[in-house]
């Protein structure tokens, strides 16, 4: 039963989510969290292991919460599950893509999904920020985390930092500030 749950609620994850992993998370959680499978706090730990490890967020969010739930098998149903839809879709646009992209309909219909994929992104920013200042006990723990937060966005979005020395330096500044 938990199999069919897992492959059912990340095939869903899959098929319903339009611009990438950071569009998903909204859907993750919910589903995550939905089913009992982890906690808020625990979903942001799990956001944070798959940014930190090689490959898609969706897969490796999939791959941890289905090993973490029904081990390795669990963990190979839910990083499929995740990925068959788009493996599916992709099979069938690439077939007509050239045919049709030009096409104004094609074009009016990828012009309402840009701000939903761009809504879904910020969704998820906002859900993890809260979950994340619900996680931080004290005061001044969650000052750091807002100034860290800032900071990052800052020079990721403005400055074009690295992305990776970013989250390097935040580990480092982690354990010298939460310890």
């Amino acid at each position: 039963m938990i199999f069919w749950k897992l492959f059912f609620s990340f095939f869903k994850i899959g098929m319903f989510t339009i611009g990438g992993g950071y569009a998903m998370l909204a859907l993750i959680q919910q589903e995550i969290i939905g089913h009992g499978w982890m906690t808020p706090e625990e979903f942001v730990d799990v956001v944070g292991i798959a940014e930190i490890t090689p490959g898609p967020i969706a897969i490796n969010s999939a791959t941890f919460v289905g090993f973490r739930t029904a081990g390795i098998v669990g963990a190979l149903l839910s990083s499929l599950a995740v990925v068959l839809p788009s493996l599916i879709c992709v099979s069938i646009v690439t077939r007509v893509w050239e045919r049709y992209k030009q096409a104004r309909l094609v074009q009016n219909m990828f012009a309402g999904l840009r701000p939903v994929v761009a809504g879904l992104v910020a969704a998820a920013a906002v859900l993890i920020a809260l979950a994340t200042f619900r996680y931080v006990e004290g005061y001044l723990s969650q000052l750091w985390t807002a100034l860290i937060a800032g900071a990052t966005f800052y020079v990721v979005a403005f400055r074009k930092w690295d992305p990776i020395k970013v989250l390097v330096g935040a580990a480092v500044l982690g354990l010298l500030i939460f310890r």
